[in-house]
């Protein structure tokens, strides 16, 4: 099983780097159920509304396969977040265009800050925006197979579970927060019942196996819910048990 532990999130990589040119000028991105989530991590990163924002972002994407659209990025925020924006819009673009993510993203994420901030990407934007948690756990569990970079710090899948661990070992708190404190961890509730669903992971003779160690913790969280039943926490019981 795995081992959390805690860590610190560092500062993200601003190395710039270059995605193979198609000629195309740069899409703004978008998210139509929530404001966009930027990463913690990138404080230069430039903003994702520009002035001459695109409302036509959805058509425009409609209209060619997201890899054929990208000219170069500066930040790996801008990059990620940008892909992140197109799978809540277009959720059926994940089977056609997550191959060339993960391509893409192992000749960019080749050092331990680069893989902690798309690690934290990934989070924010699985318990921020609304409907977002099952693509969010989809897309952790391709990553955790096909990303090739392992550090010492730890692989994709380990830095995942222990940034979930952070909010885990707050969740007393959480129960008991203001409204916006809860809902939060409400979010992270939900993602960490999608991670159980679908991150899988290999045994040493290659069968397929769950995180045992998610459901142990989904558990707790029930119990921290039920600790405090206030009515929004009862009904984020209500809907971890429905998942």
């Amino acid at each position: 099983s795995e081992h959390l532990q805690e860590t610190g999130i560092p500062s993200g990589s601003q190395d710039k780097v270059s995605v193979p040119d198609s000629g195309l000028e740069m899409a703004e991105p978008q998210v139509a159920v929530a404001p966009v989530v930027t990463s913690k991590l990138s404080v230069k990163a430039p903003e994702f509304y520009p002035s001459g924002y695109n409302q036509n972002f959805n058509q425009n994407f409609a209209d060619s396969s997201f890899e054929d659209r990208y000219d170069g990025y500066l930040t790996l925020a801008e990059y990620v977040q940008d892909f992140l924006n197109h799978l809540t819009e277009q959720p059926g673009c994940f089977e056609t265009e997550i191959e060339q993510f993960a391509e893409t993203l192992n000749g960019w994420v080749t050092a331990d800050e680069a893989l902690q901030e798309l690690v934290e990407l990934i989070y924010q934007q699985a318990t921020s925006v609304p409907n977002f948690s099952y693509m969010g756990a989809r897309l952790c569990n391709y990553l955790s197979h096909h990303l090739t970079i392992s550090p010492q710090s730890g692989n994709f899948r380990q830095l995942l579970l222990q940034r979930c661990r952070t909010e885990y070992e707050n969740r007393d708190e959480a129960t008991k927060g203001d409204e916006s404190t809860r809902k939060q961890f409400h979010a992270f509730v939900l993602f960490l019942a999608e991670l159980y669903l679908n991150l899988e992971i290999k045994g040493t003779k290659g069968q397929v196996t769950r995180a045992e160690i998610l459901q142990e913790g989904l558990r707790e969280l029930l119990n921290a819910l039920f600790s405090n039943p206030l009515d929004s926490n009862l009904i984020c019981a209500v809907k971890l048990l429905k998942v």
